[in-house]
């Protein structure tokens, strides 16, 4: 077994544990800590692939972005966990009924599967490229050439998901006060301000 064999045992392994840890954590701040792990394990796993644009691509969207502010998020919203979790004994038996279903079908489709023979072949190669082309050159060119309108489509279904979820939420309830920004920009200083004779031994009512 060379240094290739273990580097990938290494990192599949670490991230098998550590997106199991990401759920078994009890607090969320390990939780995120624990994610990052499983995104830098799964960005090495790119690299042995040879996809060394995917691999960074994962470290800095998401193990730069995504995770610091989820980080940030969990940390500045000081959410009471103990009483979320508190009620989560009761729904337990129907979760653990879902994770024996999802058990089974997995241990199905793995007893029934089996490798085509061209499989090697299109793993080594997933792609045809131009000789010397780096795989950052050739998935530009197989995202903007070949696969053009698919890829903008899955961009435009990103948008809408977007703008449904901001619609969704944007509720104005009563009691909240919001910006007026023309209401601002037009106000009058002489009626915005008033002058109040304080008298000495009294205060403001």
């Amino acid at each position: 077994m060379g240094v290739p064999e273990l580097a990938f045992y290494g990192f599949a392994v670490t991230m098998i544990a550590a997106a199991l840890l990401v759920v078994v954590s009890r607090n969320p701040v390990h939780s995120v800590l624990w994610l990052i792990l499983a995104f830098l394990s799964s960005a090495g796993l790119f690299i042995l692939l040879g996809a060394e644009f995917l691999a960074l691509l994962l470290a800095i969207v998401y193990v730069g972005a995504v995770a610091v502010l989820f980080l940030f998020v969990v940390m500045m919203l000081d959410v009471d966990f103990a009483s979320l979790k508190a009620n989560m004994s009761k729904y337990f038996p129907l979760a653990a009924l879902i994770g024996v279903v999802l058990l089974m079908q997995l241990a199905l489709a793995y007893g029934a599967w089996t490798s085509a023979p061209e499989a090697r072949s299109l793993r080594d190669a997933p792609m045809p490229t131009a000789e010397g082309m780096h795989n950052t050159k050739a998935l530009g060119m197989l995202l903007y050439d070949q696969y053009f309108l698919l890829f903008q489509t899955a961009g435009l279904i990103l948008l809408v998901a977007l703008i449904g979820a901001i619609v969704l939420t944007l509720r104005h309830r009563e009691g909240i006060k919001r910006q007026d920004p023309m209401r601002q920009m037009a106000r009058d200083p002489a009626k915005a301000m008033e002058l109040k004779d304080v008298k000495p031994g009294q205060g403001l009512s």
